[in-house]
């Protein structure tokens, strides 16, 4: 799979990961009265974000045919 997330797009899913995944810890343990669920899915969408910004790889844009790289452009 080659490459299809860079520039804001891979800053953005970074902040915004790191942000949900907080988030949702902090609803999990309480901290937060968002509730479980809430903090479940927000603590996986945070993974999931951090995941694609790091790889800079999305099963979603390569389907979709999305890239935010220079080479994209």
């Amino acid at each position: 799979m080659n490459k299809n997330v860079g520039g804001i797009d891979r800053t953005g899913r970074i902040v915004i990961g790191i942000i949900a995944g907080i988030a949702g810890i902090a609803a999990l343990l309480g901290y937060w009265g968002a509730g479980a669920v809430i903090g479940g899915v927000a603590l996986v969408v945070g993974v999931i974000l951090l995941v694609t910004g790091t790889t800079q790889k999305c099963p979603i844009n390569e389907a979709v045919g999305i890239d935010t790289t220079e080479r994209g452009k």
